[in-house]
């Protein structure tokens, strides 16, 4: 067999190359999780992180009605809104407008459940912060005292009704932040929850009827600092891919 010519060499290489990027998996494709189906994904409440008699200011009573309760009821809730959707989407004849009202009820279970199950995931702690979170708290808004400041006074303006506090790390503004929830259905968009306050009734009004800032203050005796640590260092490494 007479030798390869340089062309011919180099036509050959350029063939296999290209082939090669063809036959083998980008790292996108390799990397990339498997994802759940969204359709029949059931979802299951997931336990409390912490011994709910061992919190300070909050009674067990309180907590276990709250998990159970309104916790749970939109964890089914959810699981009962995803059902109806895959009926109502096999159904030609329903307008919209209708598939749409249940949208708007999938929009706020899930809100519900992600919010309560973040709220319940920074509770059981001993609510003195950490080293590393009071620095970046001092950083984000000049001192951890004037973040604290506004967090409480965000909480207390939302007594006696309902919405979340949420503090926030924007992946699009490069901002940790402190923003104001009225309800499931809203939040700031980019923006991953980093320390979650429950303000609707049903978590306070058991221990403390309308006194909803000693609620606050029992929060805060309550935060589980290291949780809020990890949930920014993991915003933070997803802002630097």
């Amino acid at each position: 067999m007479p030798p390869y010519t340089r062309r011919e060499f180099l036509i050959t290489t350029s063939a296999t190359i290209a082939l090669a990027a063809f036959a083998e998996p980008s790292l996108s494709e390799t990397s990339m999780p498997k994802l759940s189906p969204a359709f029949t994904t059931i979802h299951e409440t997931k336990p409390l992180p912490f011994d709910p008699g061992k919190l300070d200011g909050l009674s067990e009573k309180l907590i276990r009605s709250h998990w159970e309760n309104n916790y749970g009821g939109s964890v089914k809730a959810l699981n009962t809104i995803k059902q109806r959707l895959v009926a109502a989407l096999d159904d030609s004849a329903l307008p919209p407008f209708v598939y749409n009202d249940l949208k708007r009820e999938h929009l706020m279970r899930t809100g519900s459940v992600v919010f309560h199950e973040l709220y319940f995931g920074n509770l059981g702690g001993s609510g003195k912060p950490n080293t590393s979170i009071r620095k970046a708290l001092d950083e984000a808004f000049g001192s951890f005292d004037k973040w604290e400041k506004e967090f409480k006074r965000m909480g207390a303006g939302l007594g006696g009704g309902s919405g979340w506090v949420v503090l926030g790390y924007n992946l699009h503004t490069n901002l940790l932040e402190n923003y104001w929830l009225s309800d499931h259905l809203h939040s700031p968009a980019a923006t991953l929850p980093i320390l979650v306050l429950d303000m609707y009734e049903h978590s306070y009004q058991m221990d403390y009827g309308a006194t909803a800032t000693t609620y606050v203050d029992a929060f805060f005796r309550n935060i589980q600092w290291d949780v809020v640590t990890s949930r920014l260092e993991k915003a933070l490494k997803i802002q630097a891919i």
